[in-house]
């Protein structure tokens, strides 16, 4: 019989990986905390049409990139591509627009989609990711750039900048895009398949285009930052104002325009400028008709998704500092039966009390049992047999320092306690 294999596009995270995961998670909460954002956790899948409504039907994601599937009711539903909409489904679900404005949340959450294999992206995939309703100046934009700063640099992830740009609001997007397609329409034989569809759908997606052939004619056309309307430019002034104000450095990218047909206003992205590993590690920016889009009252809004496996992968690459895992401190060696009875219930003891300990479970031979110990790189172990029960004394062996004591089950408890914050 063949072996099954991980689905392509999913791997497993072992053990070996799991601590470095668990620590930026715990930064990550830590920060998110300290700005004021409370956790929120939404389905792994939903209707459908909250994406195709959200995340907007020409985009790539919804249009080549979801995991569809019709359910045992015949309804359709999707695999969550990413975390926004769902997020503001339960906003306006949960009647969170009651609640004290700003209404600030995070999310750490799988997600999945349907694409080309790259390093550090899979189909199955983890997202750090943060919204904030409510708040419509460009302060709020300045916080969450800010709030990310911070969590890079308390994780130790360098050689990062900040680009921003404005994609305006409806009302000066749909001018600008007339402008756009007459720039791009003595061109557009010459652009790829999926941006002559956008050419009609969505030619602000063209900017987005990396296919080498239609490049030369992106990077020359006009750029929707010089088309603002009056307010949107006011926007914008202000966000960077905000941005100098707290020190931040950053970029104006007239390029960015975000994957998602969600964004209105700031866009944003910090981008690794590590050499090999060069590309976006986080992006965001503004959905200030979303939450009306999905049935709400109109309501201004900010986010950013992070993907974890990159954030991780540059991490690594940069020789940041990270936790090893957790291993056991005490290993306690068992000699005869009525030695392991006491050696197990010992062991159940002083995990009790938090020391991460272990004894014997296969009825290994003594030396078996302290040469499974070495292979843990245990701190401590300790031998128990019949005298060390009778007397209630036993010998707590320290492998680093190649020294060994006599004490009270007692005190080697204290010990062990303290050895093991």
């Amino acid at each position: 019989m063949s072996k099954i294999s991980a689905p392509k596009g999913t791997r497993d995270i072992l053990p070996s990986e799991t601590a470095a995961w668990q620590y930026a998670e715990r930064v990550f909460a830590d920060v998110c905390g300290r700005f004021g954002y409370q956790e929120i956790r939404i389905p792994t899948f939903e209707q459908t049409e909250l994406f195709q409504r959200g995340v907007g039907d020409t985009t790539d994601v919804v249009q080549k990139e979801m995991y569809t599937f019709e359910d045992k009711g015949g309804r359709s539903m999707t695999l969550r591509p990413e975390g926004t909409a769902g997020v503001v489904r339960s906003y306006l679900e949960n009647g969170m627009a009651s609640w004290p404005s700003p209404v600030r949340l995070f999310y750490n959450i799988t997600a999945f989609r349907y694409e080309k294999m790259q390093k550090g992206r899979y189909r199955e995939f983890h997202q750090f990711g943060c919204e904030a309703f409510g708040s419509a100046g460009p302060v709020v934009d300045a916080e969450m750039v800010s709030l990310l700063d911070l969590f890079f640099r308390e994780l130790g992830l360098k050689e990062t900048s900040l680009r921003i740009n404005s994609i305006g609001c409806p009302t000066c997007r749909a001018e600008y895009n007339q402008k756009l397609k007459e720039y791009l329409k003595p061109h557009l034989d010459k652009l790829c398949d999926t941006c002559q569809t956008r050419y009609d759908k969505n030619p602000l997606r063209i900017i987005d285009c990396k296919e080498p052939g239609c490049r030369p004619y992106v990077q020359e056309a006009p750029a929707l930052l010089d088309n603002l309307c009056p307010d949107c430019q006011a926007h914008f002034n202000g966000f960077c104002n905000n941005l100098d104000e707290l020190g931040l450095k950053y970029t104006i990218d007239k390029g960015i325009v975000r994957g998602l047909d969600y964004y209105t206003r700031t866009v944003f992205e910090f981008v690794s400028e590590h050499v090999g590993t060069q590309g976006t590690i986080c992006g965001g920016g503004r959905y200030d008709g979303l939450v009306a889009e999905m049935g709400g009252q109109p309501t201004p809004g900010i986010g950013f998704a992070l993907g974890v496996e990159r954030l991780l992968m540059e991490l690594q690459q940069q020789q940041a500092t990270m936790p090893d895992p957790a291993g056991i401190t005490v290993y306690i060696a068992a000699l005869g039966s009525g030695a392991a009875a006491e050696a197990r219930r010992w062991t159940l003891r002083l995990r009790t009390l938090g020391v991460r300990a272990e004894t014997d479970l296969l009825q290994r031979s003594l030396k078996a049992q302290l040469k499974y110990a070495g292979k843990l790189g245990v701190r401590y172990t300790v031998v128990i047999g019949e005298d060390e029960i009778k007397t209630g004394k036993i010998k707590l062996k320290d492998m680093r320092q190649h020294c060994e004591q006599e004490m009270s089950f007692e005190q080697a408890e204290q010990l062990l306690i303290e050895g093991d914050e």
